[in-house]
C-alpha cells in the first residue's frame, strides 16, 4: 500500500466499522443462537438462515447444497456451503473461510450455550469463538471495503462451510473439487492473536478386537477380546512416551500426541466380552507423513495382537488430515497480517504453528497459500473452545475485523491509488 494513501485507507475502514459495530454484534448473536451441532451434523437450516442474514446486509449469496449421498457418506445429515463473491476488478482472488458447524455443547455451562449472552464485554455461546465469530469478522471486513472500492483490484470471496468437525471433505475440499472457486490466497478462521502458518496433521483409527463370548463361570471356553485389547492399549501407551523425542521445527507445535478417546465393548457383567472397539487420535507434526504414521501404528497394534492369536484385529481409518505447511507466496500475506495485527492489537503479533488441524489444509494441499487469522483471545484456552462457557471478547472481534479489512485493502490496492 502506498505510504501516503495508507492513513486514508485506515481512517475510512475504521470509520465504516465503527458505524457497523452494533450490526456486527447482532449478526454474530443471531448465528450463535441457532444450533448447528456436528454431530449430528444437520446444518443446512443454519446455512439458510445465515444466507438470509448476509443478503439483508447486501451480499449476493450462492447456496451450494451438498448431495445427500455425499453428506451421509461423510457422517452428516445435511450440509450447504455458502459462497459470497465481491469483485472489485481484475486482480488476485482472496478467499476467507470459516466453518459454522460446532461440537455439541456438553455439560457444565453457567450460561445458556445458545443464548449469545453478553457479560463484561464477552459474548458466550457454543461456536462463538470457533468459528462463527469469523463469519462476522470476514463478512464485516468485506463490508468495510465499500467506501474504498474504487481503489481496489481483485476479488474477495467468503467461503462459509459446515463440516470442519468431520474433516472438511464436503466443505472447502468440495468447493475446490467442484471448481466452485479458484483462489490465489486464503485466510482461514483463527482462534488467537497469532498469525498461524502451519499446523499438525491428524489420524483417527478405529480398532476392533473380535474374540468369542462365553459364560463367566467358564471363561476359558471363550476368547476374551478385552484381555487382548488391554495388551494392545498397554503397548500403545508404552510407545506413546517415545513421541516426546520428536519435536517439530515449526514454533508452537511441539511433539506428536496419541490419545485413545473412545472405547466400547462387552455384552454383560457375566459374559466374556466377544468384541471391543476403540478409537485413537494421533496428532502428527508437519515433518511426519500421514501414511507412514498410519503404517507405524498398524505395526504396533498387530504386534501386540500377536500375543493373543485367537482374536481377530481389524484397523480402520476414520480420518487422515495432513498438516498445514507454509507455501511460497504465503510469506507476504503473513507479514501483512502480522504488521496490521501488531499495530491494531497493540502488542507484537508473529507467525507460529498450532498443534490442531483445520480446514485450511484443503487449500494448501492444492498449492494455495493459506494462513489462519481471525477473532479470538490470546490463546484458544481463554476462549473455552470446545468447552463449557465458550466465549469471545467483543473488543477482539472489532480489532480482528479491522486487521482483516486492512490486510485485504493492502492485497487489493492498486499502484494508482496514490
Amino acid at each position: 500500500m502506498n505510504e501516503s494513501f495508507g492513513p486514508r485507507i485506515s481512517e475510512a475502514i475504521r470509520f465504516e466499522l465503527d458505524a457497523l459495530q452494533a450490526d456486527q454484534v447482532r449478526f454474530l448473536s443471531e448465528i450463535v443462537k441457532m444450533p448447528s451441532d456436528n454431530p449430528p451434523g444437520d446444518c443446512t437450516a443454519h446455512a439458510m438462515r445465515t444466507a438470509e442474514l448476509l443478503e439483508l446486509m447486501g451480499f449476493t449469496v450462492e447456496r451450494h447444497q451438498v448431495p445427500e449421498a455425499v453428506v451421509r457418506a461423510n457422517g452428516m445429515v445435511s450440509a450447504t456451503n455458502l459462497i459470497v463473491r465481491r469483485r472489485f476488478g481484475d486482480g488476485p482472488i482472496v478467499a476467507l473461510n470459516a466453518h459454522g458447524d460446532v461440537v455439541p455443547p456438553g455439560e457444565g455451562w453457567a450460561r445458556p450455550p445458545y443464548g449469545a449472552e453478553v457479560a463484561d464485554g464477552w459474548m458466550y455461546g457454543r461456536g462463538v469463538a470457533v468459528s462463527k465469530s469469523d463469519f462476522a469478522t470476514y463478512a464485516f471486513a468485506l463490508l468495510a471495503l465499500e467506501p474504498i472500492k474504487s481503489f481496489l483490484k481483485g476479488t474477495v470471496e467468503l467461503h462459509f462451510t459446515y463440516d470442519e468437525e468431520t474433516g472438511g471433505e464436503i466443505g472447502p475440499a468440495y468447493i475446490l473439487q467442484e471448481g466452485l472457486s479458484k483462489p490465489d490466497l486464503v485466510i482461514a478462521a483463527g482462534f488467537s492473536y497469532a498469525v498461524v502458518n502451519g499446523h499438525n496433521g491428524c489420524l483417527h483409527l478405529e480398532v476392533q478386537v473380535d474374540g468369542r463370548s462365553a459364560h463367566a463361570a467358564k471363561p476359558l471356553t471363550g476368547v476374551d477380546a478385552l484381555q487382548a485389547t488391554t495388551a494392545i492399549l498397554t503397548r500403545l501407551y508404552e510407545w506413546r512416551g517415545s513421541l516426546a523425542g520428536r519435536v517439530s521445527a515449526v514454533a508452537g507445535i511441539g511433539s506428536p500426541q496419541l490419545t485413545v478417546g473412545l472405547i466400547t465393548g462387552g455384552v454383560n457383567t457375566n459374559v466374556v466380552p466377544d468384541k471391543v472397539v476403540f478409537r485413537l487420535d494421533r496428532r502428527f507434526i508437519p515433518e511426519e507423513n500421514g501414511s507412514e504414521v498410519e503404517a507405524e501404528l498398524n505395526t504396533i497394534i498387530q504386534a501386540a495382537a500377536g500375543e493373543h492369536p485367537q482374536v481377530q484385529v481389524t484397523v480402520r481409518r476414520i480420518l487422515l488430515a495432513e498438516p498445514l505447511l507454509p507455501l511460497p507466496g504465503g510469506e507476504a500475506l503473513s507479514r501483512t497480517l502480522c504488521r496490521h495485527a501488531t499495530q491494531i492489537m497493540g502488542e507484537p503479533v508473529t507467525t507460529q504453528g498450532v498443534p490442531l488441524y483445520t480446514d485450511a489444509r484443503h487449500y494448501s494441499s492444492r498449492g494455495i497459500p493459506a494462513i489462519l487469522y481471525g477473532a479470538g483471545p490470546h490463546t484458544i484456552e481463554e476462549a473455552n473452545a470446545h468447552r463449557a462457557d465458550e466465549r469471545l471478547s467483543l473488543a477482539d472481534l472489532t480489532k480482528a475485523t479491522r486487521v482483516i479489512a486492512m490486510t485485504l485493502a493492502d492485497l487489493l490496492t492498486t499502484s494508482q491509488s496514490a
